[in-house]
C-alpha cells in the first residue's frame, strides 16, 4: 500500500510508563471474523506481516490528540497508541471508531456508560450538558465539589471536559488565582489546587494544550503549589524562573522550536515534581500526560535534524580547539542530550538520524572529546559513543579502519576506548566495564556484515589484531614479568579480570587471529602468572581463559601447551588449594576430565609423563586415575602394533549395529526370566541371529590358524594385571597358547567370566561353556553391556571401568549367562 495518508506508527505503553515503538505500518479497518467485528489492521511496510490487529469495542474509550493520535486501552495497564503521518487519514480511521461506537466524530473522546445505574444514564443522556457554576470566589468551594463528583463517572467527565473547553473556563479560573494570591486567600487557594488536578486527571488533550500554553503553564504551576497537605506552599515557579536556566549552547533562530523546548521542560516538571505520586486507580488517567511528553520529544529532534545551520555550528565547535572547556562541555552534554531523545524517534527516523550525525563528522569530533583531561566530558563523550556502537556497529568500524591509514596507533578512536578502559579511576570500574561490553561488541563476528567483495570480519579483526591487540593486553604484560603478579591490588585484578574476559571471547569467536597472536605473544603463559593471585576471582578467570583454550581441541594449542609446561601453574594452583572443596578444585578438575572424557590423546600423555607423581595420590575422584588408565591404554597400543593390526582386522569385519538397537537389546537381555532359557544355552542378541555366521568366522578363523603357525615365537603380549591392590588401567588384552584371548582384571580377585581359568570361558576350547564353531558366540571375547562383541576396542575404552564394577555387582545367576 502506497497511500501515505493510512501510514501510522505504532506505539505501547511499557511498565514503566514509558512508549515502544512496535514499527511503522499501513492501517485499514474491516470486519473480521475470528474477533466477530469491526477491528483495527494495521501490516508492517517492510514485509506485510501483521503489527496490530484490534477490535473496535463499543465500550473501550478512544482518544484523539494532536490531530495525528489516537490513544485507547487494549486491557487493564495495557495502552496502544496509532501516530499518523497525515491528518487525514487519522480523521479516516477516527470516523470509522466513531461510527461503530455511533459516536460523533466531532468528539475527542469515546467513552461507555459502565459505572452509572440505568437512572443515571437516563438523567445523563436526558440533560443536553453540564451546567458550571460561575467563575467567582465565593463558589470555588462548589466548583471544586462538582470536579471531583465528575470524576468517577466517564460520561460526567466527558461533559465536564467539553464545558471546560468551550467556555473557555481554565483562564478564568486561573484569574481567580491571581486573585486569591493576592488577597492571601489560603482556603481559596487549596480550592484551586483540587480544582486544578482534577483537571488534569480528566486526561484530555484540548484541556493539556490550553494548560500548558506559555501564557498559563507556570499560573497552573502555581495552583499546584498550594496543596491542602502541606502547612507550606512550594516554591515550583521560584525554581523554573530562577533556578533552571535554560542555556542554548548553539543559538536556536526557530521560536517555535525554542517554545517546544521550554515547555516539554515545563510538562517534563510538572509531570515529576509537581503532580503528587498517583495512585493505582489515577495512574492510568494521566496517560496523556505521558503521551504529550513522548510527542514533543519527537518533534523536537525532527525539527533540530532538519535545521542543517544548528548542527553545522554544533560540530564545528566541538572540533574546533579555540573552543574553552565549560563551553565545549555544555556542547557534549546537549549532544549527549539530543542522542538520548532519538531513542523515541521510530526507526527509519532514527537511521536518518544517525546518518546525519555521521555526515556531520560525530566520531571524529568524539575522537578530540575522548583525547581532552576532562573526566566529565569524557564520561559524556562514551555515552555518546555507545548509542552509535548500539545502532550500528559496522559504522563505528569502517571509520576507524580508514583512521588507520592516516594516523599513529596512539589516536585511534578505538585505541582511545581501550586506554580510557585501562585509565578508569572508578574503584568500582563503571567506566571500564561499559566500555569493554562497547569493545565486545565491535569485535563479534556476529553482528559484522559479509558482501560478495569484501568480508568485513577479516578486515576488522585483521586491523584489531594489528593496531590494537597490544594496547589491550599492556596491562597484562605489564603485571605478569615474574612468577606472580607484580601488583595484586583489587583494582588491577578488576581490570585484568576484565581484560581476560575479553581475550576468552576473542578465543572462543575469532580463529587463528587470535590463535597466531597467544602463541606469538606466549600470552598462555602470562595468562597463567595469574592463577598465584591472592583474589580467587582472578585466579579463575586465568583458568577459564585456558580451559577456552582447551575446550577447542586444536594441536596447535596443545603443542604450544606442552612445549611450555603450561599446565604446571595449575597443578601447582591445585595443589596449594589442598583438600578444600571450592570453586577452583572443581574448576581444576573440570578441565583434566574434559580431556579424559574427550581422549585428548596428547594432552593425557603430557600430563602424566611429567605430572603423575603430583596427582596420584588424588583419589576423591577417579579423573587422574581415569586418565592414566587412558594414557596406559595409548602405549599399548604404540607398544603392540601386531595387537594393533588384529583389532584393525577385526573392527573392519565387526558387525556393526544401530546404538539404539544394542540398547533395545541390553535391556531385552537383562529383563530376560532366566527360567526361560535352557541351562547352556549361549545368549545370542537377536540382531546376530539374523547374521551369516560364516561369513563374520572366516577371516577370524584364517587369522587365527596363521596364529598357530607362530605360537611358540609368540609370548604374552600384555602384563596381566596385578591383583595385589595398587590401582591400574583395569582392563587389559592378552593373548597366549592357541587362539585363547582372555580378559583379565585386577579390580575383584575372582575369576571373572572370561579371565583365565574361569569356568566356561567362551574363548577356552573345551571349556563347558564353549559353543561350535557355528554360532556366533565362537569368537566372542569380551561381553560389554549385554552385547556379545568380538574385542575390546580403543572407542569402548571409555566404559570400561563402569563395565567392569557392573560385572562385579552382577547376581551369580546373571554371571552365569555371561558364561554359557
Amino acid at each position: 500500500m502506497t497511500d501515505t495518508r493510512r501510514r501510522v506508527k505504532v506505539y505501547t505503553l511499557n511498565e514503566d510508563r514509558q512508549w515502544d515503538d512496535r514499527g511503522t505500518g499501513h492501517v485499514s479497518s474491516g470486519y473480521v471474523e475470528r474477533l466477530k467485528g469491526m477491528s483495527l489492521l494495521v501490516r508492517a511496510e517492510s514485509d506485510g506481516s501483521l503489527l496490530l490487529e484490534s477490535k473496535i469495542n463499543p465500550n473501550t474509550a478512544y482518544q484523539k490528540q494532536q490531530d495525528t493520535l489516537i490513544v485507547w486501552s487494549e486491557a487493564e495497564n495495557y495502552d496502544l497508541a496509532l501516530s499518523f503521518q497525515e491528518k487525514a487519514g487519522c480523521d479516516e480511521i477516527w470516523e470509522k471508531i466513531c461510527q461503530v461506537q455511533g459516536k460523533d466524530p466531532s468528539v475527542d473522546i469515546t467513552q461507555d456508560l459502565v459505572d452509572e445505574s440505568e437512572e443515571e444514564r437516563f438523567d445523563d443522556m436526558s440533560s443536553p450538558g453540564l451546567e458550571l457554576p460561575s467563575c467567582e470566589l465565593s463558589r470555588l468551594e462548589e466548583i471544586a465539589e462538582l470536579v471531583a463528583s465528575s470524576l468517577p463517572s466517564p460520561l460526567r467527565r466527558e461533559k465536564l471536559a467539553l464545558a471546560l473547553e468551550n467556555e473557555g473556563y481554565i483562564k478564568k479560573l486561573l484569574e481567580l488565582f491571581h486573585v486569591c494570591e493576592d488577597l492571601e486567600n489560603i482556603e481559596g487557594l487549596h480550592h484551586l489546587y483540587e480544582i486544578i488536578k482534577g483537571i488534569f486527571l480528566l486526561n484530555r488533550t484540548a484541556l493539556f494544550e490550553v494548560m500548558f500554553s506559555e501564557e498559563c503553564i507556570m499560573d497552573v504551576i502555581g495552583c499546584l503549589e498550594y496543596d491542602p497537605a502541606l502547612s507550606q506552599p512550594r516554591k515550583h515557579r521560584e525554581f523554573l524562573t530562577k533556578t533552571a536556566k535554560f542555556k542554548e549552547v548553539i543559538p536556536i533562530s526557530d521560536p517555535e522550536l525554542k517554545q517546544k523546548i521550554h515547555q516539554t521542560y515545563r510538562v517534563q516538571y510538572i509531570q515529576d515534581m509537581v503532580l503528587p505520586t498517583p495512585s493505582v486507580f489515577e495512574e492510568n488517567m494521566l496517560s496523556t500526560l505521558h503521551s504529550f511528553i513522548f510527542f514533543n520529544k519527537v518533534e523536537i529532534v525532527g525539527m533540530l535534524q532538519e535545521d542543517e545551520k544548528f548542527l553545522t555550528d554544533l560540530f564545528a565547535q566541538l572540533t574546533d580547539e579555540a573552543t574553552d572547556e565549560e563551553k565545549r562541555q555544555e556542547l557534549v552534554n546537549f549532544l549527549k542530550e539530543f542522542c538520548a531523545f532519538s531513542q523515541t524517534l521510530q526507526p527509519q527516523n532514527r537511521d536518518a538520524f544517525f546518518k546525519t550525525l555521521s555526515n556531520m563528522g560525530i566520531l571524529p569530533a568524539l575522537e578530540v572529546i575522548l583525547g581532552m583531561d576532562d573526566t566529565q566530558v569524557r564520561s559524556a563523550a562514551t555515552d555518546i559513543f555507545s548509542y552509535l556502537v548500539e545502532y550500528n556497529p559496522s559504522m563505528v568500524r569502517e571509520f576507524v579502519m580508514q583512521e588507520a591509514q592516516q594516523n599513529d596507533d596512539d589516536i585511534l578512536l578505538i585505541n582511545l576506548i581501550i586506554e580510557h578502559m585501562i585509565c578508569d579511576t572508578d574503584p568500582e570500574l563503571g567506566g571500564a566495564v561499559q566500555l569493554m561490553g562497547l569493545l565486545r561488541t565491535l569485535v563479534d563476528p556476529e553482528n559484522m556484515l559479509a558482501t560478495a567483495n569484501k568480508t568485513e570480519k577479516t578486515e576488522f579483526l585483521g586491523f584489531f589484531y594489528k593496531h590494537c591487540m597490544h594496547v589491550l593486553t599492556a596491562p597484562l604484560l605489564a603485571n605478569t614479568t615474574e612468577d606472580k603478579p607484580s601488583k595484586d591490588d583489587f583494582q588491577t585484578a578488576q581490570l585484568l579480570a576484565l581484560v581476560l574476559e575479553l581475550l576468552t571471547f576473542c578465543v572462543e569467536h575469532h580463529t587463528y587471529h587470535i590463535k597466531n597472536y597467544i602463541i606469538n605473544k606466549d600470552i598462555l603463559r602470562r595468562v597463567l602468572v595469574l592463577m598465584a593471585s591472592k583474589h580467587a576471582f582472578l585466579a579463575l578467570c586465568a583458568l577459564r581463559f585456558k580451559r577456552k583454550i582447551i575446550g577447542l581441541k586444536d594441536e596447535f594449542y596443545n603443542r604450544y601447551i606442552m612445549k611450555s609446561f603450561l599446565f604446571e601453574p595449575v597443578v601447582k594452583a591445585f595443589l596449594n588449594n589442598g583438600s578444600r572443596y571450592n570453586l577452583m578444585n572443581s574448576a581444576i578438575i573440570e578441565m583434566f576430565e574434559f580431556i579424559r572424557v574427550e581422549d585428548i590423546k596428547s594432552l593425557t600423555a603430557h600430563v602424566i609423563e611429567n605430572y603423575w607423581k603430583a596427582l596420584e595420590d588424588v583419589d576423591y575422584v577417579q579423573t587422574f586415575k581415569g586418565l592414566k588408565l587412558r594414557f596406559e591404554q595409548q602405549r599399548e597400543r604404540q607398544d603392540n602394533p601386531k595387537l594393533d593390526s588384529m583389532r584393525s582386522i577385526l573392527r573392519n569385519h565387526r558387525y556393526r549395529r544401530d546404538a539404539r538397537t544394542l540398547e533395545d537389546e541390553e535391556e531385552m537381555w537383562f529383563n530376560t526370566d532366566e527360567d526361560d532359557m535352557e541351562d547352556g544355552e549361549a545368549v545370542v542378541s537377536p540382531s546376530d541371529k539374523t547374521k551369516n555366521d560364516d561369513d563374520i568366522m572366516d577371516p577370524i578363523s584364517k587369522f587365527m590358524e596363521r596364529k598357530k603357525l607362530k605360537e611358540s615365537e609368540e609370548k604374552e603380549v600384555l602384563l596381566k594385571t596385578n591383583l595385589s591392590g595398587r590401582q591400574s588401567p583395569s582392563f587389559k588384552l592378552s593373548l597366549s597358547s592357541g587362539t585363547k584371548t582372555n580378559l583379565t582384571s585386577q579390580a575383584s580377585a575372582t575369576n571373572l567370566p572370561g579371565s583365565p581359568g574361569s569356568p566356561g570361558s567362551p574363548g577356552s576350547p573345551g571349556s563347558p561353556g564353549s559353543v561350535p564353531k557355528n554360532t556366533s558366540q565362537t569368537a566372542a571375547i569380551t561381553t560389554k553391556g549385554g552385547l556379545v562383541g568380538l574385542v575390546d576396542y580403543p572407542d569402548d575404552d571409555e566404559d570400561d571401568d563402569e563395565d567392569e564394577d557392573k560385572e562385579d555387582t552382577l547376581p551369580l545367576s546373571k554371571k552365569a549367562k555371561f558364561d554359557s
